[in-house]
């Protein structure tokens, strides 16, 4: 048996400037953070078929040959995973430590797993660069799902990351927080997931087609979250807890000007609630529209986390993942 994991993230600042065409055109940068919420794959050879399984979503595809490789909703990132990286028989089964839709970039980390894993069997040594790469084709072009490359860089390295993106070329630059900064990061970040995500391709679609039509706000927006995200990797080096919160609030103001649907009710109702509470500021996990939301909170966590849980949240508890993808 072979067996990975990967790790989700929690983008700080800059998401959606990863997006072409926006990313090709003006360049991105995304500050994230791996976390260990995970994705685990593992392949076990032998039989004459190859069984795909996902247990977090009760899902179960036999494959007996290219016929049944053909992308039809069904456990279609594991199919287009053996089209890439074909492993021969066996059992190739997933399984993530996040509710699906959480905006936690979960389904980045379950394409470097994939790659990872199905490269492992059959011996390829790719670097974890390159297989963050390959995962991001996985989802974007083998299975044609829009988005930018954060989540799979952010699973496939680990750590900290300021990531900046302009055409096919990624870099890289881990952020070196000392051990005292991530300890009290950690106290006082707290993740509450508020429900089924209702973000979509579309939504993407939508938002990147008014960028490439001149949509003023649209544009506006994507150039002031590209701005924030360079503040936040200094203001995480430097452990400036109020200046994080603050970058975050204005992070998420400018994501719900890019597209109104960005902001749902129950995740007001989560942020009113922990505003009231003294939180230094928050904002979606991920694109927004549903899914998590984080924030940076008082000296009083555990009033904080009472107070999400009191407006119907479910809080996960997520230390950080100073690793990324590795045998397990």
């Amino acid at each position: 048996m072979t067996r990975v994991a990967a790790p989700m993230r929690l983008d700080f600042a800059g998401g959606w400037t990863d997006v072409p065409p926006f990313a090709d055109r003006e360049g991105g940068i995304v500050v994230n953070a791996a976390i260990d919420l995970r994705v685990e794959a593992e392949f076990s050879a032998g039989g004459k078929d190859i069984l795909l399984q996902a247990d977090d979503l009760g899902e179960m595809v036999r494959v007996r040959g290219a016929q049944d490789l053909v992308l039809n909703g069904r456990l279609d990132l594991h199919k287009a995973a053996l089209r890439m990286f074909p492993p021969g028989p066996g059992t190739l089964r997933t399984r993530s430590a996040a509710p699906p839709g959480s905006g936690l970039g979960s389904s980045g980390a379950l394409d470097v797993a994939l790659v990872a894993v199905l490269a492992a069997v059959r011996g390829e040594d790719l670097t974890l660069e390159e297989v963050a790469a390959q995962g991001w084709e996985l989802e974007a072009v083998e299975v044609g799902i829009p988005g930018g490359k954060q989540d799979q860089y952010a699973a496939a390295l680990g750590g900290f990351q300021c990531l900046r993106f302009g055409g096919s070329r990624v870099t890289a630059e881990r952020l070196s927080l000392d051990a005292a900064t991530l300890k009290e990061l950690a106290r006082h970040t707290v993740i509450c997931y508020t429900g089924r995500s209702r973000l979509s391709g579309d939504t993407i679609q939508r938002v990147m087609r008014a960028y490439d039509d001149g949509d003023q706000a649209v544009c506006a927006a994507l150039r002031e979250l590209k701005t924030i995200a360079a503040a936040m990797g200094p203001a995480l080096l430097a452990g400036d807890l109020s200046r994080i919160g603050a970058l975050l609030s204005a992070n998420w103001a400018c994501q719900q000007r890019l597209d109104p649907a960005m902001r749902t009710e129950e995740m007001a109702l989560l942020e009113g609630a922990l505003r009231k509470a003294g939180s230094l500021g928050g904002k979606a996990a991920g694109a927004g529209a549903g899914g998590a939301m984080f924030f940076l909170v008082g000296d009083d966590r555990e009033s904080a986390v009472a107070t999400a849980r009191g407006v119907g949240a479910t809080v996960l508890d997520a230390g950080w993942s100073l690793n990324g993808v590795a045998p397990c």
